[in-house]
């Protein structure tokens, strides 16, 4: 379990986040959501040790994030950046490999169980197919998958995501969050994500997280989030809340 004791990030006598208090829970689904600048990526950063709180402490396990060594946390926590690395040297395949570099180092030599690993992570993302295909010639969907399947191969308890749907077409969105979600519950994997499109968050996340200027705002199930009331202290917008006419789930029209 992730958790957060008044966390904050200031840069320049600036606050990004502030006064942040929250908990992470394994084999949960958590969309981060609010305006542009609200400190969703910030936060994300902070569970990743990308940036260290300069504010309040974050543990996990009851340990402070910086009493891990690399190669501990790598075996606690993938976290995959909204701008992914160029990789057109590589092969999905190899790219995969890359997320046994905790179980190897730099210049390991795989191991049986490195290989299982890939294996798995390549069945369990559906890129099986894809593995001798270079990945900055994959589709958009394509190429997150194989991404994911790198951060699976690490065989860790949490998954972050900063902004997994940017630049994918509505289909490989649902493909992509239905994805999400099925890890999650086959092995119990903690996934926070960056998420824009509220209604999607609400569909997917067993739990939204709302910012607003570097605050919480507002965390519970969807249904306690998805209020005119609310969403118009999030994003600043009128909503309207309706009940799709199918799945009965709660939608918001600005």
């Amino acid at each position: 379990m992730f958790t957060l004791q008044q966390a904050g990030f200031c840069i320049d006598q600036r606050f990004l986040l502030q006064d942040i208090n929250l908990q992470f829970q394994s084999g949960r689904v958590y969309g981060l959501i609010g305006h542009n600048g609200s400190g969703k990526s910030t936060l994300l950063k902070l569970l990743a040790r990308q940036h260290q709180p300069t504010q309040g402490c974050i543990r996990l396990d009851q340990r402070l994030l910086s009493a891990y060594s690399t190669r501990e946390y790598a075996a606690c926590v993938a976290y995959l950046p909204q701008q992914l690395p160029l990789a057109g040297s590589l092969l999905s395949e190899e790219l995969v490999g890359m997320g046994r570099y905790r179980s190897t180092g730099l210049l390991g030599r795989m191991q049986p169980a490195d290989h299982v690993a890939i294996e798995e992570a390549l069945e369990l993302t559906g890129t099986v197919a894809l593995r001798r295909q270079w990945v900055d010639r994959l589709s958009g969907g394509e190429r997150t998958r194989v991404w994911l399947a790198m951060c699976l191969a690490q065989q860790s308890r949490f998954l972050l995501l900063d902004e997994p749907l940017a630049a994918l077409d509505i289909r490989h969105q649902l493909e992509v969050l239905a994805l999400i979600v099925r890890l999650s519950r086959e092995l119990k994997l903690g996934v926070v994500m960056v998420i824009h499109d509220i209604n999607l968050a609400a569909r997917y996340c067993d739990e939204l997280v709302a910012l607003k200027q570097g605050r919480l705002l507002s965390h519970g199930a969807p249904e306690t989030i998805m209020t005119s009331h609310e969403l118009s202290q999030i994003y600043g917008v009128d909503m309207t809340i309706i009940q799709h006419p199918k799945t009965h789930q709660l939608v918001a029209l600005p």
